[in-house]
C-alpha cells in the first residue's frame, strides 16, 4: 500500500491489518505516541471540512507528529501552479500528504507524481478514509453483516460499496431513479453481494445497518430545491428503520441535515452510532498514516 487513494488499493487484508493496528491503537495509546516523532503530514484542502481537518490533526498529534494545514486557495495554486509541481514539492518537505479535494482526477495527479504517501480525504467521486471507518465502527459493534445505505449515489456510497465487496459484506443502495452510484462503480464490485435499487424498503429489510448521507452535497446548492424534491421517500425514519434488524445501527457521515435525509428521533436515537463513526474517523486515519510512513 503506497497510497490510500481508492479502497481498491487495498485487499482485505489490508484492511482487517488495518482494522487490528486501529484496535491496538485506541487500546494502548501510549504504544503509539511517539511513532510520528518528527514526521509532517500536509493537509491540502480545496473543500470546508469539520471531520476531516480535526481528526488528521488530532490524529498526527497523538502520534508524535505534526500537521500542517494548506487551504488551496490562498495558495499558489489558485494562481495556476500545476498540482504535479506542488506535489513534487510537498514530497521534499513532508512525509505524507492527505488532500480533500473537487476533481478526483486531480488525487490521482497528486498521487502519481508524490514520492511519499497521499491519503484520499475525500473527493467527489469517492471517500475511502469514511467508508474505512464506517465497517470499522461495525466491526466494533459487531454488526459488519448487511449494510444498507439510502439517498444519494455519491463518493461515500461509492466507497461503501467498494469497501464491503472487498469485506464480504452485504451492501445495499437505495436512490431515487437517475440518482444510482456511477456504472464504473457498479462494474467494479459487480461479483460482490452489491445490489442497486430504487426502493428504500427494499435496501433496509433486515439490515444490521441503516446508512445515510445529505441529499445535497457541497457544490450542489443551486439545486437544492430540485434535488430535495427527488429524495422525497428517501428520509430514514423511525418507520424505515423498523424495516431493518431488531439490532441494527443508523450511520452516518455528518454533517447531519434533520429534518431532510433523517429525523432528529433516528439521529439521536438510541440506535444511533454517528459519533462512535465521527470519533473513529480519528483513529482508522492514526493507522492509516502509521501503515503508509512506516511501511
Amino acid at each position: 500500500m503506497q497510497h490510500l487513494v481508492d479502497i481498491d488499493d487495498l485487499s482485505r487484508d489490508d484492511i482487517e491489518q488495518l482494522f487490528d493496528l486501529t484496535d491496538r491503537m485506541k487500546e494502548n495509546p501510549d504504544e503509539f505516541s511517539s511513532v510520528m516523532d518528527n514526521k509532517t503530514l500536509v493537509m491540502l484542502f480545496a473543500k470546508p471540512s469539520t471531520r476531516t481537518r480535526l481528526s488528521f490533526e488530532t490524529g498526527m498529534t497523538q502520534l508524535g507528529g505534526h500537521a500542517i494545514f494548506f487551504e488551496m486557495g490562498s495558495s499558489q495554486l489558485s494562481r495556476g501552479e500545476p498540482i504535479s509541481d506542488v506535489s513534487q514539492v510537498m514530497s521534499r518537505y513532508e512525509d505524507a500528504i492527505m488532500a480533500r479535494l473537487f476533481d478526483h482526477e486531480e488525487m490521482i495527479e497528486l498521487a502519481e507524481h508524490a514520492d511519499v504517501p497521499v491519503i484520499n480525504g475525500l473527493t467527489d467521486f469517492l471517500h475511502p478514509c469514511q467508508a474505512l471507518t464506517d465497517l470499522y465502527t461495525l466491526h466494533e459493534k459487531d454488526r459488519l453483516d448487511t449494510l444498507a445505505f439510502v439517498g444519494d449515489g455519491n463518493n461515500v456510497a461509492h466507497s461503501l460499496m467498494q469497501a464491503c465487496a472487498k469485506m464480504d459484506v452485504s451492501c445495499r443502495i437505495a436512490t431515487p431513479e437517475g440518482m444510482e452510484p456511477d456504472e464504473e462503480i457498479q462494474e467494479r464490485v459487480a461479483d460482490a453481494d452489491v445490489t442497486v435499487t430504487n426502493d428504500p424498503y427494499e435496501a433496509v429489510d433486515g439490515a444490521t445497518a441503516v446508512y445515510t448521507d445529505v441529499f445535497v452535497s457541497m457544490g450542489e446548492e443551486e439545486q437544492r430545491e430540485e434535488k430535495l424534491a427527488e429524495f422525497d421517500g428517501y428520509q430514514v425514519d423511525q418507520d424505515l428503520m423498523d424495516a431493518a434488524a431488531d439490532d441494527a445501527v443508523f450511520m452516518h457521515c455528518l454533517p447531519a441535515h434533520r429534518g431532510e435525509e433523517v429525523t432528529a428521533e433516528v439521529a439521536d436515537g438510541p440506535q444511533s452510532v454517528i459519533f462512535d463513526q465521527a470519533e473513529n474517523r480519528m483513529h482508522i486515519q492514526k493507522a492509516i498514516v502509521h501503515a503508509l510512513v512506516e511501511e
